[in-house]
């Protein structure tokens, strides 16, 4: 059957169709490409909503960490301060411990660095060996371990440490209250727990502040003492009365910028009960390859001594610079030998040093030789001073004497006996008397030119331990002393006239006219300013406090040792001062008026 043509449709209709199928195509596809990119668009909004979230959060991380990281760093920093270890978690390699502090039973700075015992912590010296006794040493200082530096507190059993913390505590030395020897200031009863021992001597009664601790009245609180004084200083009244001259106990955070002094590596707290007089800075870092055991100026104030493991330095005071190293090489002592004293003769020609070989050296310093060496005691030496008029040298040793050395006759002229060792001397300003401090407590008096024992500082005054420092004030009519009872005492010396002078077998009895508390652990060495305006002193717990002889506060503390500060000395010439440590350094430091607020 014939089928019709479809009639064809001109070729500009055909091409309409296919452009009008073509572009429905298109804007189909035009209309889900920009629903793709609607979405695209969609998911980078979501994504740069938690890219946001996820930088917030790394900020907010970040600012967590280094806040925790400083508040870390703060209580490290104050630990190791105030008597904790100075190694954190995440601290480098520990650096070996410096070497000892002497040797043998008969030394009598065993123990003074750290406590002996092995069960306290790690890092405690091991324990004492059994070994024989020697002479002039009494049996509680006998057989002590190998001292280290200042370690974490021992047991309770061990009479040279801290008593057994309960817990994490402030400052290293135990929660709750403060030792209870290191009063909250003059008339404040002490409180806190008993004692487990004493680093050598009995027990001590804790009932009631020591006699002749003088009773300073005081400003009347405010109403509210829970108060805070002002919004940067964060402490109320009752906390500072309850503080008291233990000034350690201070936070320099919580104090006003008035109130503290802070460097690269030490910081200073001024007592917020008193009027502030006094400021300091560091003036010198004086490096040493082992433990400081004494500095000292020279008499025109131009150089300082120390003394340290074999050897005595001189440095520039103003530049800082070692000018002389004096160092005997010919000595057959094996083992450590540290220089425990040294003094420049007035004049500043002459340096003497005593050292644990029981050998009195005098220096020429100008040529580094060896002018004078006196042999004649039989243990450690631990205290030298000149005379004024540079003749005499007066030198104090473990084996229970106190001798009298003439420079122009090369000889012994005087010899003191005592019942204990002795740890500290010092002559008066005129040359006439001599003092020594004990480990039998007691500071006593001679008479350099007759022998006569004129004084002696002891009973219910006196020191309750070993007194281990001794200073003439600049009038010579006073005396300070240190002891490890934790106190420092100002005593009032009798008239010592030729008329009045007291022949016999009975001394007089000193008066204590003053007993600064405040230190947590044992003083070790105690000075007066030239000027007799201020007491200083050095402690175990690393700190040098400035104390008012006449009122009995202290004015500041300063902490620049990263151990015991095992001596102090002022320049005779004022305002500078340096200090010797276990943490291998002596420094120079600057006091001067303060006049702010």
């Amino acid at each position: 059957m014939y089928q019709p043509h479809r009639p064809q449709q001109p070729p500009a209709a055909r091409l309409g169709e296919l452009l009008e199928q073509v572009k429905g195509e298109f804007d189909a596809q035009a209309s889900r490409s920009n629903d793709y990119d609607h979405q695209i668009a969609g998911q980078l909004h979501e994504m740069e909503l938690v890219r946001g979230k996820i930088y917030q959060l790394e900020q907010t991380h970040l600012a967590m960490k280094n806040k925790y990281e400083e508040e870390l760093g703060r209580l490290r920093h104050e630990l190791e301060q105030r008597g904790g270890p100075s190694q954190g978690p995440h601290a480098g390699p520990a650096q070996p411990p410096p070497p000892a502090i002497g040797h043998g039973p008969a030394n009598l700075f065993q123990g003074i660095m750290a406590g002996a015992g092995g069960q306290g912590g790690p890092g405690l010296a091991p324990p004492p060996q059994e070994q024989p006794g020697q002479p002039g040493m009494p049996g509680h200082m006998q057989a002590q371990g190998p001292p280290g530096l200042n370690q974490p507190p021992g047991p309770p059993h061990n009479p040279f440490a801290y008593p057994q913390p309960q817990g994490p505590g402030i400052n290293g030395y135990g929660p709750g209250a403060s030792q209870p020897t290191a009063s909250p200031g003059p008339g404040k009863p002490r409180v806190g727990p008993p004692r487990f021992g004493g680093p050598a001597t009995p027990q001590q009664t804790q009932a009631n502040p020591y006699p002749g601790s003088p009773s300073i009245a005081r400003p009347t609180p405010p109403p509210n003492q829970n108060q805070q004084i002002a919004p940067d200083f964060q402490y109320t009244h009752a906390q500072l009365e309850q503080i008291g001259n233990q000034l350690s106990e201070l936070e320099p955070d919580k104090l006003p910028p008035h109130l503290k002094r802070q460097g690269d590596d030490w910081h200073a707290v001024f007592n917020p009960r008193v009027h502030r007089r006094l400021d300091v800075d560091l003036v010198h870092n004086l490096a040493h390859q082992s433990v400081v055991c004494c500095v000292r100026f020279s008499h025109d104030g131009r150089f300082v001594a120390t003394g340290c493991n074999r050897s005595a330095q001189i440095f520039d005071v103003n530049t800082g610079r070692q000018v002389c190293h004096l160092q005997d090489h010919q000595s057959t002592f094996d083992g450590d030998l540290y220089i425990r004293s040294v003094c420049f003769s007035p004049d500043g020609k002459f340096l003497a040093t005593g050292a644990e070989d029981k050998i009195i050296r005098v220096w020429d310093i100008a040529n580094k030789q060896i002018r004078h060496s006196f042999a004649g005691h039989e243990q450690d030496i631990y205290s030298l001073d000149f005379a004024s008029d540079g003749r005499y040298i007066a030198s104090g040793s473990g084996d229970r004497t106190i001798r009298l050395w003439d420079i122009q006759e090369n000889q012994c002229v005087l010899t003191l006996q005592i019942e204990d060792g002795v740890t500290t001397v010092a002559i008066s300003p005129d040359g006439r008397f001599v003092a020594a401090g004990s480990l039998d407590k007691s500071v006593r008096i001679w008479d350099t030119q007759t022998g006569v024992l004129v004084e002696r500082t002891e009973g219910e005054q006196g020191h309750k331990d070993s007194v281990y420092s001794v200073a003439f004030a600049p009038d010579g009519q006073h005396l300070v002393s240190g002891s490890l009872d934790k106190t420092i005492r100002m005593w009032k010396l009798n008239n010592r006239s030729s008329s009045s002078m007291q022949v016999g077998p009975h001394p007089k009895t000193g008066e204590c006219v003053r007993t600064f508390e405040g230190h947590k652990d044992f003083v070790l060495s105690v000075a007066l300013t030239p000027d007799g305006y201020w007491v200083m002193s050095g402690s175990k717990d690393r700190g040098v406090q400035f104390w008012d002889p006449v009122t009995g506060d202290a004015q500041l503390m300063l902490q620049g040792h990263k151990n015991s500060v095992i001596s102090v000395a002022p320049s005779p010439k004022g305002t500078l001062f340096a200090t010797g440590s276990g943490d291998m350094k002596a420094r120079i430091w600057r006091y001067t008026g303060y006049n702010g607020p």
